[in-house]
């Protein structure tokens, strides 16, 4: 039997109907932040939140996310940000200002391991990941029950050394020009430099932070052997550099000599799942900005 989730309008998204968000990164200096919020102001709008962030007041970098309530906002929107290009040009500011009723359009991709999957789903399922999953692209068949339960289109794209460049064309095929973010739960598959070309800061990762150390195969049993103390989880944004890309968010937990390999995998997993639903929560709530292979990340 099928089980197909109705995720119903809540009151919250009623709330939201009026709000937006706007990202800023540019040169230090002063007077930006009177700026943003002067012209805001004279249009209406009402900050309920401003967070900002500088590296150093001295010709660094600066970075600025304000929420703020503007009345009709869906009918004016493209007008303050018509407006809105007179101040981003006085500053050489790199900016966006997203409507927080329209939700972003997600694309997972798994192989078969299921625990970040599951995860996503579970908090898609209770309202935490205010986003719209679009559909799940997968290499294997074992998800594909699961996945469709929840009334979610669910592609199998089987991928090979030989196939690899029809697959992700394939890929790109079914995702369309519509989806605002790929994640990788536990996709076992390099994505190629065309690929990333296409969604630049829009493709998270998430895998174990043994990394340097124990690279290739079997990790956990590497770690095993060397007794490691501490193990964790990262998530990145996906860049040409394998496992290189901007470093969204990481966690770790404390291990000790009488947990196997199997105990550590567990412990893995459980981190995993977790770091990469905080980096994703994060991205579709517009609080992350990447600066060369930086992130700042207001939370």
């Amino acid at each position: 039997m099928e089980l197909h989730v109705k995720r119903e309008r809540s009151s919250g998204d009623t709330l939201k109907a009026n709000r937006a968000r706007m990202l800023i990164s540019c040169p230090d200096g002063p007077g930006i932040v009177a700026a943003v919020s002067h012209f805001l102001y004279q249009h209406g709008a009402n900050i309920v939140q401003s967070d900002q962030y500088t590296m150093d007041p001295e010709g660094g970098m600066f970075f600025m996310r304000v929420e703020f309530d503007l009345p009709e906002l869906e009918e004016r929107l493209e007008e303050l940000r018509n407006l809105f290009g007179t101040i981003a040009e006085r500053f050489s500011m790199d900016w966006q200002i997203f409507n927080v009723s329209h939700k972003k359009k997600l694309a997972i991709f798994v192989s078969k391991e299921d625990h970040c999957l599951v995860e996503l789903l579970w908090q898609w399922q209770a309202g935490d990941l205010d986003a719209e999953i679009s559909l799940v692209v997968s290499n294997h068949t074992d998800m594909k029950a699961y996945v469709e339960s929840f009334g979610i289109p669910f592609h199998h794209i089987p991928v090979t050394a030989d196939t690899k460049a029809e697959a992700e064309k394939r890929q790109l095929e079914v995702i369309g020009d519509h989806i605002d973010v790929i994640i990788l739960a536990r996709y076992m598959q390099i994505i190629s430099p065309s690929f990333i070309e296409h969604y630049r800061h829009q493709i998270i990762n998430i895998h174990h932070s043994f990394l340097p150390a124990f690279v290739g195969g079997k990790p956990y049993a590497q770690a095993y052997q060397r007794g490691v103390k501490i193990i964790g989880a990262t998530a990145h944004y996906v860049t040409e550099e394998l496992d290189g890309g901007p470093i969204i968010e990481q966690d770790v937990q404390r291990v000790s000599h009488s947990d196997d390999v199997t105990e550590l995998k567990r412990i893995g997993r459980t981190i995993e799942r977790v770091v990469l639903a905080r980096a994703v929560k994060w991205h579709i709530e517009d609080r992350i900005l990447v600066h060369h292979n930086k992130t700042v990340v207001f939370n």
